[in-house]
């Protein structure tokens, strides 16, 4: 989620356009990163709605245009310290999502956040878990 100027994940150029066609085929979209088999460890796009979203899962943010990017409650704390960058490359995901047909495949780029990052979002409220927002 974005707090003040911090957000925890965002989207490249390269991917929004890709997600921009996505939507403009399928509709409004979500991801999801599982870190499981079958490419988990990579973010799959589905359309919104299509993808049952578990109750401890976590609402990582919102990326182009207002597109939700969710996490399962371990993959959360692996990465609750790094800032997640939605990218595109060339080549086919072994999973279900949208871009697959597309010849591309969605990836994470990340980074640690700085000690002033890390300050503003440790202030701040919990990220809404699927819970919060389904219960």
């Amino acid at each position: 989620m974005k707090t003040g100027s911090v957000t925890r994940v965002a989207i490249t150029d390269a991917a929004a356009d890709v997600l921009q066609g996505l939507i403009s085929h399928h509709g409004p979209v979500m991801f999801h990163q599982s870190g499981s088999c079958d490419d988990g460890s990579s973010p799959m796009c589905y359309p919104l709605g299509d993808f049952r979203v578990a109750a401890a899962d976590v609402l990582l943010g919102r990326v182009f245009p207002d597109t939700p990017f969710w996490l399962t409650a371990d993959q959360y704390e692996h990465w609750r310290h790094t800032h997640l960058t939605v990218d595109v490359t060339p080549g086919r995901s072994a999973g279900f999502s949208l871009e697959v047909p597309e010849g591309v495949r969605f990836v994470i780029r990340s980074r640690l956040f700085t000690d002033a990052e890390a300050a503003v979002l440790e202030a701040a409220p919990a990220p809404p878990r699927g819970i919060d927002l389904t219960g």
